[in-house]
């Protein structure tokens, strides 16, 4: 059973860059795709980014292509998510997840298990 801890949110400037971690416990996290999704107060969770098995493939909503980056090093257990350019609308708790295929997916229902959350704050 893989378990998953974000780290890296914080309160910062808009503009200004962040770079989100999601450390993984348990060697399946390698076998399968990982995402970035986001929730602000009020609002559903949303998909960000996600990420095939060996990083081959990635997807990013609109909103935030050409600002961020979804990475993984998978001898480390790690998947990064480097955002730049922030807004205030990129405001939210930010989640990690793996997915039950091999391949990049969109939708929360491909998800299997989550992290707790980090806080990313865009002040204007």
């Amino acid at each position: 059973q893989v378990q998953l801890a974000e780290s890296g949110g914080g309160l910062v400037q808009a503009g200004g860059s962040l770079k989100l971690s999601c450390v993984a416990s348990g060697r399946a996290f390698t076998r399968y795709g990982m995402g970035w999704f986001r929730q602000a107060p009020g609002k559903e969770r949303d998909m960000v980014a996600a990420i095939s098995w060996k990083g081959v493939n990635t997807y990013y909503t609109d909103s935030v292509k050409g600002r961020f980056t979804i990475s993984r090093d998978n001898a480390k257990n790690t998947g990064y998510l480097q955002m730049s350019s922030l807004k205030p609308e990129d405001t939210a708790v930010y989640y990690c997840a793996v997915n039950r295929y091999t391949m990049a997916t969109v939708s929360p229902d491909d998800y299997t298990t989550w992290g707790q959350g980090t806080q990313v704050t865009v002040s204007s």
